[in-house]
């Protein structure tokens, strides 16, 4: 009895989404944006769930959530930083500014996320925002013509701020 409540309660936030757009199987990528937001990634029971309550094969279910970049089965942090290393931000050492975050959060190519789900370190082509390189992103505020000391003093105001539970 207990394992099922606990499936249940796992399962709540996610079977409201689907309740909001009525098991509608043409929903599924808002589906999965929503779920995505909810949880900060797509958990395979989670897939799983969503389409036996749709429906749909799990395989499809996955098909779409592993199509699209901007799904993620892997857990993310609360703060998704996102370097740009296009041409424009390379050529101003971008590079420097990802290095500097990897060592600050202990985070490298392999492990992206702080083990606290505070932060995901992400590497992208292009922000589209070249005229004010090197560009940073965190969640959505940009931070334009970054330095390595400019961005660690953000990540450091985050860390104050939630070791402050959101107080300034």
């Amino acid at each position: 009895m207990s394992e099922t409540l606990t499936s249940e309660k796992k399962f709540e936030k996610v079977s409201k989404i689907l309740e909001k757009y009525n098991y509608d199987k043409t929903k599924l990528i808002p589906i999965l944006q929503e779920t995505q937001e909810e949880y900060r990634y797509l958990p395979e029971e989670l897939l799983s769930y969503i389409g036996v309550s749709l429906n749909i094969s799990s395989a499809k279910v996955f098909g779409v959530a592993t199509f699209y970049a901007h799904f993620s089965l892997e857990p993310k942090g609360k703060y998704i930083i996102k370097v740009c290393d296009g041409t424009a931000c390379h050529v101003k050492k971008s590079t420097a500014i990802i290095e500097a975050i990897e060592k600050k959060l202990k985070l490298s190519e392999n492990k992206k996320t702080t083990p606290d789900l505070l932060f995901t370190l992400e590497k992208v082509s292009c922000l589209g925002a070249c005229g004010i390189a090197p560009v940073v992103l965190i969640n959505y505020t940009t931070f334009s013509q970054c330095t390595p000391e400019k961005i660690l003093g953000e990540i450091e105001k985050i860390i104050k701020l939630e070791k402050n539970n959101g107080v300034e």
